[in-house]
């Protein structure tokens, strides 16, 4: 079955970096459309980047130029590179990855069928 399973977060002060990972297993890693998003209590979950199974990447217009989504093919692992972190950028991070298909090749991302990792926390004071 599929498992997403993110890292890396935790207190950091604004103006510095953290680098959380995503470690995913049960489908086949270079198939799948995979992203990061976010979520502040009372808000809805927002995408902060998203990697194409051909790997092109979008970014929120909030955090381009300061944080860098990548992927290790190797070890089955996406990156969330996160730098200048600013106060707003406070928030639960989830890793997403899109439904899988028979032989665990994923389908296209749809948010009715994602896969979700528990989140990990990121806080940035000022």
């Amino acid at each position: 079955q599929v498992q997403l399973v993110e890292s890396g977060g935790g207190p950091v002060q604004a103006g510095g970096s953290l680098k959380l990972s995503c470690k995913a297993s049960g489908f086949i890693f270079s198939t799948c459309a995979m992203g990061w998003y976010r979520q502040v209590p009372g808000k809805e979950r927002d995408l902060v980047a998203s990697i194409s199974s051909d790997g092109a990447v979008t970014y929120a217009e909030s955090v381009k130029g300061r944080f860098t989504a990548s992927q290790d093919h190797g070890r089955n692992t996406l990156y969330l590179q996160m730098n200048s972190l600013k106060t707003e950028d406070t928030a639960v991070y989830y890793c997403s990855a899109a439904g899988v298909l028979d032989l665990g090749v994923c389908g296209p991302w749809r948010a009715e069928t994602a896969n979700w990792g528990q989140g990990t926390q990121v806080t940035v004071s000022s």
